[in-house]
């Protein structure tokens, strides 16, 4: 009937499929193709097969350049551009040179491996001397001809120049004269009664450094930070610069590099603390054989005989060496004066401890002829042009 909607295609049900029995052949591999089997097709491989991109894309090429000349021209000229030129050389550097040492020695056309290998790459195994009468390698370091001579940074910092370190410095930018003659070798041996002299660039080079005095307050450490207690060099800023101070200098960050305390203050103790970039200023003040006093005000408490007064003068030891000469003497009823020519760790804590006395307030007032003065705990100021330790 016209119009009518087309009958419902019956469902295939299990009794009206046809049955397969075990004796049925399976159908051929080559019988089981997908429906489009066109070399367009972009349908995905059966698992297995692989399928050439580059051909394809080829022939998609070709495809579109079909009844265009313009593009089939252009890539005339491509190909004609990636054709290499009659007798150049295409390969790179290092397949050239590889190809030359080849050509020389087919055995070495490969580098040989520095450590370990195998002989086909052209690895030798090598033989190690370990003989130390024949081997250079075990041949004692060379002796000083003039090893009684002192070297020369050694001697400019005995008589004051600089430290050893600015020597070794100065010397390696040829701004000392020995006898007349620029030395710029450091090591260099001179005699004690040489001529030694320097240059204008080391004096202003000098003149540069600076040399600060803090009055160190309670919780602040001489030296590196530790046990969470700050370095005392963190006072150093224009902050905290004494508003009397009658040096006329502007503060730079400069002058923190290399800024190094000369001398330690314990944690619980204040009083006059030297920071400096000065070799010969710390030299001076800690050197082995420094001789400049430092004195003290120590509060104490406890009862001193006239034998431990005595004893404070001269007469103890601690970590079993003896101690240099003191001075002490009372400054009031529960202050003691100190004067020392040497700084042990905790010295004079430890002295008072011997004694039978305990501190409970240290205070360094002077070192030299450097006196605190009237400076405030916290602030600092510069080390004035004719003031010495």
């Amino acid at each position: 009937m016209p119009g009518a909607a087309p009958a419902a295609k019956p469902r295939a049900t299990e009794q009206s499929r046809p049955a397969r029995t075990r004796d049925a052949e399976p159908r051929p591999y080559s019988a089981r193709q997908p429906k489009s089997a066109t070399p367009d097709s972009r349908q995905a491989p059966a698992r297995g097969i692989q399928i050439d991109g580059n051909k394809r894309n080829t022939e998609t090429r070709d495809r579109q350049s079909r009844g265009n000349p313009e593009r089939q021209q252009s890539e005339r000229q491509q190909s004609e551009r990636r054709q290499p030129e009659p007798g150049r050389d295409e390969r790179s550097p290092f397949q050239r040179r590889a190809a030359q040492a080849h050509a020389k020695d087919p055995a070495q056309g490969r580098d040989t491996p520095r450590r370990g290998g195998k002989a086909r790459d052209g690895f030798e195994q090598g033989s190690f001397n370990q003989d130390r009468a024949s081997n250079p390698m075990f041949a004692p370091k060379p002796v000083a001809s003039q090893p009684d001579l002192p070297r020369l940074s050694k001697r400019m910092a005995e008589l004051g120049l600089c430290s050893r370190r600015e020597a070794d410095e100065w010397i390696v930018n040829g701004w000392v004269k020995v006898d007349g003659a620029v030395v710029d070798t450091l090591g260099t041996r001179i005699s004690p009664d040489a001529n030694i002299e320097v240059s204008k660039q080391a004096q202003q080079h000098q003149s540069e450094i600076v040399t600060i005095l803090l009055n160190k307050p309670v919780g602040y450490v001489s030296g590196q930070a530790e046990d969470g207690y700050e370095p005392a060099i963190v006072l150093i800023h224009p902050d905290n610069q004494w508003e009397e101070d009658p040096v006329d200098k502007v503060f730079q960050r400069g002058f923190l590099k290399g800024l190094a305390p000369a001398g330690r203050l314990d944690i619980d103790s204040t009083g006059l603390l030297v920071l400096t970039q000065d070799g010969r200023v710390a030299r001076q003040l800690i050197g082995e054989d420094s001789t400049t006093e430092k004195e003290y005000l120590v509060r104490v408490e406890g009862e001193l005989s006239e034998q431990g007064m005595r004893k404070l003068n001269h007469g103890l030891s601690l970590d079993g060496v003896e101690l240099k000469p003191a001075k002490v003497s009372w400054q009031n009823e529960d202050q003691l004066r100190f004067v020392l020519r040497e700084g042990r760790k905790r010295q004079i804590r430890r002295m008072c401890e011997l004694v039978g006395l305990h501190v409970v307030g240290l205070k360094r007032v002077r070192i030299g002829s450097v006196t605190l003065g009237k400076l405030p705990p916290g602030q600092w100021r510069y080390l004035r042009q004719g003031e010495r330790f």
